[in-house]
């Protein structure tokens, strides 16, 4: 197992083609500050919700646009299946182990009766001496904003507090439906915000981290939106009128984004970051992909995200590699070639080389540890009463197994593998459904698999639930 970045790293110039070497001297030629990064992040927004994607409903223009002008990853992970893990790992460069934020409030969501183990407390603010990914742009010369959720704790943990210069949000609780007919989930407002703060920076290197509250629940959308969806025909997969007209909302305003960079000059010059930080709600399928929101099937993490770096990403392209959101800090820092700060670990690889046109990176495996409890069922899961159990899980190449901890810890563990359902292994390439479990079909991957989720979770000690739950009392 790949030891994860400490202190430093190289940055290469990994180049696919004698083009894309020329196409990368003259972006190199005509820059003369590292490239500004802007970076938008959608709440909620499935891998499905983009007709990018493929949603037979719902429109969103600019992405599709965006997407034509950059790199799209196929295989884009979050690192945990709901907000506030998943914005603490992209935040600290780190996998949930490591910052102990594993769900929002706490990892015992759900009747208690009915969970087997006593789950693993949850922290919900981001330690103020864990060194984010805008510290670090600070140090390396970059003026930094926030704008919108962040999700992680006030006072130390605060935004402000954490590296960001500028920091604005709209909608302290985004759950609260507000009926702002001009500015639904406070699009608007936080793209105002942005683009305001990017032109004052202009001259300089900045990052932008626009974090949007939609389209998380309470829908919200404008009128004239609503209206255009309420007289669509609805889609085979998708149809929810309100749902399509808050995601096509939310493009709208990616392309003001986008439009404002164009208007300023500044879009040669800055590399743009599109994608989500889970999958989507139980109110929208995300078929072919299994389960939703809080769940670690591929409908729970598996994002939409598109890369635009112009005269360094070609436009039109795809990125198969599987590729998570504790790559971003590492990959900021590379982008301006900076390096990452002394004694600070980063579990992530820089995406740069693939952006550059590297068919791979060195890192193999990607890692999921969630030892708690979230209630309510997805679509098509493992659980009719939670949408996860205690669980930890392991993409490494085509392959992705599921650890479950309770049949792990308390119904025999390896020795019991084909009849305690501990264990669950899909092959991704073949089967992105995660419909047929080779567990017990194809036992050498499954355990070469389970042999390095394990070694991974003793090298990050991660916390483990073992302990039985007194209360519970099964149906």
């Amino acid at each position: 197992m790949p030891d994860p970045i400490r202190g430093s790293f190289s940055r290469r110039q990994l180049l696919g083609s004698p083009a894309l070497a020329g196409l990368v001297r003259r972006a190199s030629a005509a820059q003369r500050r590292p490239p500004n990064i802007l970076f938008i992040f959608a709440d909620d927004l499935g891998w499905r919700d983009t007709s990018a994607n493929g949603s037979d409903f719902n429109e969103t223009p600019n992405l599709t646009r965006l997407a034509a002008e950059g790199m799209t990853f196929t295989q884009a992970y979050a690192s945990a299946a709901n907000c506030a893990p998943s914005r603490a790992c992209l935040l600290s460069g780190q996998y949930t182990p490591r910052h102990g934020i594993y769900a929002v409030d706490n990892t015992m969501r759900g009747p208690k009766e009915l969970m087997r183990m006593v789950p693993i407390p949850n922290r919900q603010d981001l330690d103020p001496s864990n060194v984010t990914f805008a510290e670090a742009m600070k140090s390396a010369g970059y003026t930094t904003g926030h704008f919108g959720k962040w999700h992680l704790g006030d006072g130390p943990s605060a935004p402000g507090a954490q590296g960001f210069d500028v920091t604005f949000n709209s909608r302290p609780n985004p759950n609260q439906r507000r009926d702002e007919p001009d500015d639904p989930k406070g699009l608007y407002s936080l793209t105002r915000a942005a683009g305001d703060f990017i032109e004052s920076n202009r001259n300089r290197p900045f990052l932008a981290y626009v974090a949007h509250h939609a389209i998380h629940t309470s829908l919200e959308a404008r009128p004239s939106s609503l209206a255009r969806f309420q007289a669509k025909t609805r889609g085979r997969q998708h149809g929810n009128p309100l749902y399509a007209a808050c995601t096509y909302d939310l493009d709208d305003a990616v392309g003001r984004l986008l439009a404002r960079l164009d208007s300023l000059g500044l879009r040669d010059n800055t590399l743009v970051l599109f994608t989500s930080d889970n999958g989507g709600t139980q109110q929208s399928s995300q078929e072919p992909l299994r389960g939703n929101k809080g769940c670690y099937y591929e409908g729970g993490i598996r994002e939409p995200m598109i890369v635009r770096w112009p005269g360094m990403v070609r436009s039109g392209s795809k990125c198969d590699v599987p590729v998570s959101n504790i790559d971003f800090y590492p990959s900021f820092l590379d982008a301006a070639g900076a390096r990452p700060p002394q004694n600070k670990t980063l579990d992530g690889a820089s995406i740069v080389p693939l952006l550059r046109g590297a068919s791979g990176l060195k890192r193999q495996s990607i890692f999921w540890h969630f030892p708690g409890y979230l209630n309510d069922p997805v679509i098509r899961g493992r659980d009719t009463i939670f949408r996860t159990r205690p669980v930890s899980v392991i993409r490494k190449g085509d392959f992705k197994l599921h650890l479950y901890h309770e049949e792990w810890q308390l119904d025999g563990g390896r020795d019991s593998l084909s009849t305690n359902r501990a264990v669950e292994l899909y092959n991704i390439r073949t089967d992105i459904g995660e419909r047929d479990d080779l567990c017990m079909k194809n036992p050498s991957k499954r355990n070469e698999l389970l042999n390095e989720l394990l070694a991974w979770q003793k090298s990050t000690n991660a916390p483990m639930p073992t302990e039985p739950n007194p209360a519970y009392r099964p149906k």
